[in-house]
Formats: C-alpha cells, sequence, structure tokens
C-alpha cells in the first residue's frame, strides 16, 4: 500500500481537495437554497440536475479525451468546476443552478474518468487492486472532511463557495505538475439495457433502484435536513455519518458476499435499509438516533450497489464485464436523476419525512424483488461466484472492469497453487 500511495500521492492527493469540493457544494446548496427562500421541490429539481450532467459526462467524456487528450479535458473541466463553485453566489437563483449544477455534474464526471484511467496506467497489475480501492477511500475521506469544513463559516455569504473553488483549482496542481504520463485511453461500448437486463434481472432494477437512493443522499440530504429544522451543525453530521457508514460496511458485506447466495444477502441487506428509514418516519427521533440512522442507512447503500454488481458479474464472461459495467452505471444515472424529483414530491406533500419514505419504498422494493428472482432461478454456488469489488456509482466503467479482472486473474493463480499443492 505504500508502495501504492508514493506512486500515486499526488491524483490521490488532487482527488481528495476535489471531492472535498464536491461534497460541500453538495450539502451547502441544500442549506443555502433554504435561506434564499426556493420550495422543496425546486431545489430537487437543482439537486437532479447534477447526475443529468454526470451521465451525459459519462456518455461524452471519453470522447473529449480521446479526441484532445486528458491534459486539456482535465485542465478545462477543472476550470469550470472551480468557476461555477463561485457563480452559485453570484447568481442566487435556482433555475441558474440547475444549469450550473448540470455543467458541474458532466465537469466532474469526466474529471473521474480522466482521473481513474490515470490511476490505472500508474499502478501495476500487482497492486492495482489496491490503488484503486485507495482511490475509493480518498473519494469518500474528502466527502467526509467537507461536511466539517460547513461550519467554517456562515452559509448565507461568500466564504464556503469560495474556499471549495480554492481547494479544486488547487486540486490540480499536484496532478498536472506530476511526472507521470498521460495514459493512452480506450474506449469501451456499454452493453443495451435489454442486454444486461436479459443477463440480470435482478442486477439491473437494483442498480436502477439504488441509483435513487444514491442520489437521495448525496444530493437532498441536506434539503431534508433544512426541512425538518437541523442546524448547520447537525445536518453536517448526519451527512458526515451517512458516509461514514458506507465506508465502514462496504468490507464486511464484501466478506459475506463471497460466502454465502447474494440474493439472500441482498435481502437481508436492504430489509435493514428498510428497517432503519422506518424508524425515522414511525418515531420521534432524537438527534443522535438519526445519526445512527444515517449511519445504517449509509453503511447498506454503497455495499448494496457493489453487491448487486458482483451479482450481475457472475453471470458475465470477463472480457463482457466492461461494457456490462457501463450499461449499469447508465442504468444507475437514469435512477438518480429520478431520485431527487420523487423525493422532492413526496416532501411537498407529507414534509421531511418524505425523504426517508422514498428510501424505505426503493430498499422494500428491491428486497421483494430479489426474493421473487430467488424463485425464477437457482443461485450459482459461491465456489462459481467471482468476488466481490468495493466499487462506488461514480467511478467509471473502466475502472470496475480492471478491479473486476485483476481480482478474477488473483483468483484463478490462487485456484493453480492450491491445485499443484
Amino acid at each position: 500500500m505504500v508502495k501504492v500511495f508514493t506512486a500515486s500521492w499526488a491524483l490521490l492527493l488532487g482527488m481528495l481537495f476535489l471531492m472535498v469540493g464536491n461534497g460541500v457544494q453538495g450539502t451547502l446548496l441544500g442549506i443555502r437554497g433554504a435561506i434564499e427562500g426556493f420550495s422543496t421541490v425546486q431545489m430537487s429539481i437543482v439537486m437532479s440536475g447534477y447526475f443529468v450532467g454526470f451521465l451525459f459526462g459519462s456518455r461524452m467524456a471519453p470522447e473529449l479525451i480521446r479526441r484532445v487528450g486528458h491534459v486539456r479535458v482535465f485542465a478545462a473541466l477543472g476550470s469550470l468546476i472551480s468557476a461555477v463553485l463561485v457563480l452559485y453566489a453570484a447568481i442566487p437563483d435556482w433555475m441558474a443552478w440547475t444549469v450550473l449544477r448540470i455543467l458541474i455534474g458532466f465537469c466532474f464526471s469526466g474529471v473521474y474518468v480522466t482521473a481513474e484511467s490515470w490511476l490505472n496506467n500508474t499502478a501495476s497489475n500487482e497492486n492495482r487492486g489496491q490503488a484503486l480501492s485507495l482511490y475509493m477511500i480518498v473519494q469518500m475521506l474528502g466527502i467526509i472532511s467537507a461536511q466539517a469544513l460547513i461550519n467554517f463559516a456562515d452559509p448565507a455569504g461568500f466564504l464556503l463557495f469560495i474556499i471549495p473553488s480554492v481547494l479544486v483549482s488547487l486540486a490540480f496542481a499536484p496532478i498536472l505538475l506530476s511526472v507521470s504520463p498521460a495514459p493512452v485511453f480506450g474506449t469501451t461500448r456499454s452493453m443495451s439495457i435489454r442486454d444486461l437486463y436479459d443477463v440480470s434481472p435482478l442486477g439491473v432494477v437494483g442498480i436502477f433502484l439504488m441509483g435513487g437512493v444514491f442520489s437521495a443522499l448525496f444530493g437532498m440530504t441536506a434539503v431534508w435536513g433544512t426541512e425538518a429544522g437541523l442546524s448547520v451543525l447537525e445536518i453536517s453530521i448526519f451527512t458526515g455519518a451517512i458516509y461514514f457508514g458506507g465506508l465502514i460496511f462496504q468490507y464486511p458485506i464484501g466478506w459475506l458476499s463471497d460466502r454465502m447466495d447474494r440474493r439472500k444477502l441482498l435481502v437481508i441487506v436492504a430489509l435493514i435499509g428498510t428497517a432503519s428509514g422506518a424508524l425515522a418516519v414511525l418515531f420521534d427521533l432524537g438527534f443522535l438516533a438519526l445519526v445512527g440512522v444515517a449511519l445504517m442507512i449509509g453503511g447498506i447503500s454503497n455495499p448494496l450497489y457493489s453487491l448487486l454488481v458482483a451479482y450481475t458479474n457472475d453471470y458475465l464472461e470477463t472480457d463482457q464485464m466492461a461494457a456490462a459495467s457501463g450499461g449499469l452505471l447508465f442504468v444507475n444515472g437514469l435512477g438518480a436523476i429520478v431520485g431527487p424529483l420523487v423525493i422532492g414530491w413526496l416532501m411537498s406533500l407529507i414534509g421531511p419525512s418524505g425523504f426517508f419514505l422514498f428510501i424505505i419504498l426503493l430498499t422494500a422494493t428491491l428486497a421483494l424483488y430479489a426474493l421473487w428472482r430467488m424463485t425464477q432461478r437457482a443461485a450459482p454456488s459461491t465456489s462459481e461466484t467471482g468476488p466481490f469489488a468495493a466499487v462506488s456509482p461514480v467511478v467509471s466503467a473502466a475502472t470496475v472492469e480492471a478491479v473486476y479482472s485483476e481480482l478474477t486473474e488473483q483468483a484463478h493463480e490462487t485456484e493453480q497453487k492450491d491445485d499443484e499443492r
């Protein structure tokens, strides 16, 4: 791990700053929107804009990189991100914010694709899995750190928009000045949704539902917090607990997924999310109890995404994984766009509890659908399933393929050694 960090510290440091900037803008806009008098529905449209841009960016960024190169795309998108972060405060209008959110979502998508390609190129076959795991840990730590930054200035002022803008600008200095050469970039074709569904109906439906959950947590948590009357400090703690839960529960759930029927584990984990959300809806919880709910909901969301990807890959050949990953990311993006819009509508009807009701509906639907799918075909034995990898909904298809290709290769090498013994 030390060798991996030494080889890629500039990229990881840059990504840490970038994720702090991204984490701040997501939470800050939810708080600032209430200060500016925007309605819940208007803020849901604003928050949905990020995922519209992200979806388009995941499709268009690879072609931009292929045409003009990593360095130019990286620098251009970074400049736009830095500018947008300042423009939020300069143009306090929900329609303008929606446009800016679409733009910044597009830019972050391109930045992720570029950074992950660079990291893949820097890492060797022996340590690529460690490098990508470290990269995703840095992403989570950046978003968690961003929640602390929210408390250092008044959300009604300009400073909290300027600080992440500066951090984003600084993020690109170590990356662009790094001696590591820009990688050769290859594009991958996504598998059609129909073909994906034929391979794994549960994978496609589940990924769509988890896209809604992910967008709720990433986009609407601060909006919910302001509606619920939480202070800025409480909102930042609640949001940080969501991502901290995702960080600490990923690997225990991954360990279990390699040792049991993944559909059973999907049902159990989804029902834990359902029960956690139900506690917040049915009872008037104190703040510490709400933090516990956030920890549990965050703890099941990212692992569920990784679990669904691993389950889908169980029915694929290795050379199909890249195309399938691209298709799954597209399905996830569609769910993420719809998520904030539905939450905004629910909250406008029934108040803050609409936030948790949405999560309950999605996780319960996933559990019920997984139970039904268990009656439609037998599960592969644990010896026949592929490895679990902790992946995030924001990583590129190429990264998912690289992680699974390396894990599969390692599994084959282990089997060969066992056979030799």
